[in-house]
């Protein structure tokens, strides 16, 4: 469906609306046609239009979650949420059309680059006012506050609720069918079951989550975190699900950052393997991918998903990590020199090494305390098999328009 068509659509769906201009919105592009448009008065909506009877059927659960979300709840939230302004029915599938909200999407490096050198502000703040945080901080907060929500927000709404087991079971049964395609590197295979094998790792409280959060499904105004959209998974189940996506980012730290101020905001303290768990569905991603090809028939998604495939499972073997979210030893160069210095450090060291152990933190060469994986080698290519709209460039901003014609 063109954004002409789309935006006809928003005009037959919401009474007064007359189209004058449209713009890209990030999207999955294997599942919807979406679009912004712009009315005569300057107000802007965003139109999704489903490609499949699947895709039909999670803007229908996003319609009842987004229900679900009453003024009550969602005063309790540090960020705004889309509103169902109509939809219109054609050939048995649902186009929707909600309320624009503020600001565009960012790309992961973007994210990165706002993070340390944010947009100023639109209007300047009160010297009296205090200092707006760094993006990932405002990301951990809001991540902590919808965390938070009480479960039977979902429960109620007849929405999905898994334990910590099922939410294994469930991956290990997706791992099953993966393996079935034989179109998987066979390490990558046996280092996921390995992890979902270890119990230690799945001894999680559950949560409210997103389901499906990533860089396109967040928006950002001026340096302040505006909207989370794209409600079609919000479930009881595992918090990392809603951290897979920071994996993605080149600096570690920025992943660290938002669960530190994560820690602060949540009600209950985050478990110390949720970013390993973050890791291992960021990897697992791409397996889901490719099935998604498979069962649709589409051979350009296996492709793409076989090449990162391939190229993760070599990133495995280069950074010899033993498991999602867990680093490698350093290389023998690596390991001699600090050896050596270690020596050469002399006797005077020794009191403050031994305080450092007593206190039980890692040492050189350990993974982060409290269960904070280090950089295991997965890059943003990889994390991008998830979504067929990000696969192959970043994302499109959604506040440029062009005039229909």
């Amino acid at each position: 469906m063109t954004p002409e068509l789309l935006a006809a659509v928003a005009a037959a769906a919401v009474p007064g609306v007359a189209p004058v201009a449209t713009g890209p919105s990030p999207d999955d592009a294997a599942d919807f046609r979406s679009c912004v448009v712009q009315d005569s008065e300057g107000r802007r909506w965003r139109v999704r239009s489903p490609l499949n009877t699947e895709a039909s059927m999670r803007l229908e659960t996003e319609h009842l979650v987004l229900q679900a979300f009453t003024p009550s709840v969602r005063s309790r939230l540090p960020f705004h949420l889309p509103t169902v302004a109509g939809s219109v029915a054609q050939d048995g599938l649902r186009t929707f059309v909600y309320s624009h909200l503020p600001g565009h999407t960012l790309s992961l490096r973007e994210f990165q680059r706002q993070n340390e050198h944010p947009e100023p502000p639109v209007h300047t703040p009160s010297p009296s006012a205090t200092p707006r945080a760094p993006l990932a901080v405002q990301l951990g907060r809001s991540l902590g506050c919808l965390h938070s929500l009480p479960r039977a927000l979902v429960m109620d709404a007849d929405l999905p609720a898994y334990s910590a087991e099922q939410c294994r079971k469930r991956m290990l049964h997706d791992l099953d069918q993966a393996a079935t395609t034989g179109l998987i590197p066979g390490d990558l295979l046996r280092r996921w079951e390995e992890a979902l094998e270890d119990t230690t790792l799945w001894q999680f409280s559950t949560r409210v989550v997103h389901g499906d959060l990533h860089e396109d499904n967040i928006t950002v105004d001026h340096g302040s975190l505006a909207s989370f959209t794209g409600w079609s998974d919000l479930h009881v189940g595992d918090p990392a699900v809603d951290f897979s996506w920071l994996v993605g980012m080149s600096d570690p730290a920025f992943a660290d950052t938002v669960l530190e101020a994560y820690s602060v905001a949540a009600v209950q303290p985050p478990d110390r393997h949720l970013l390993r768990r973050a890791h291992l569905k960021a990897e697992f991603a791409l397996a889901e991918w490719l099935v998604r090809g498979v069962d649709r028939g589409i051979t350009s998604m296996v492709d793409n998903a076989q090449r990162m495939l391939t190229t993760l499972a070599a990133d495995v073997r280069a950074s010899a990590s033993p498991s999602p979210g867990v680093a490698g030893p350093p290389p023998a160069s690596t390991a001699s020199a600090a050896a050596s210095g270690a020596d050469r450090a002399g006797d005077s060291d020794v009191d403050s090494v031994d305080r450092t152990d007593s206190d039980g933190r890692a040492l050189d060469g350990d993974s982060a305390p409290d269960g904070h994986p280090s950089d295991d080698g997965l890059s943003s290519d990889h994390h991008s098999g998830e979504r067929g709209s990000s696969i192959g460039g970043s994302s499109a901003a959604s506040g440029s328009v062009t005039p229909t014609s």
